[in-house]
């Protein structure tokens, strides 16, 4: 926010910082519950749950996760469409700076 209380161009909403802080905690959730039930041969949560929640704004805590629980490190395609997303988003943020 300005001095005069005002927005200015590329200041971070409060309801957008929420959403990244709340969807990288529950990514980051998620991927512990998935390795928890892979050792516990219980259902899993899908793949496609996992790049979804990545894609919407949790990549930092998809990236964080996978040597954090030692989960999903090698599988592909799965590796590659999170690198996917990743780059894809540091693509647009990059793209957003010089746009300021």
């Amino acid at each position: 926010m300005g001095r005069s209380g005002g927005a200015r161009r590329g200041d971070v909403s409060q309801p957008a910082l929420y959403w990244l802080v709340g969807v990288n905690l529950l990514t980051l959730a998620l991927f512990g519950w998935d390795k928890h039930c892979a050792r516990a041969k219980r259902r899993r949560v899908p793949e496609a749950r996992l790049l979804w929640l990545s894609a919407l704004g949790g990549s930092p805590a998809a990236l964080i996760a996978r040597p954090l629980f030692r989960h999903k490190t090698r599988k592909q395609p799965f590796s590659a469409w999170l690198w996917v997303i990743v780059v894809a988003q540091a693509a647009i943020a990059a793209w957003g700076v010089t746009r300021l």
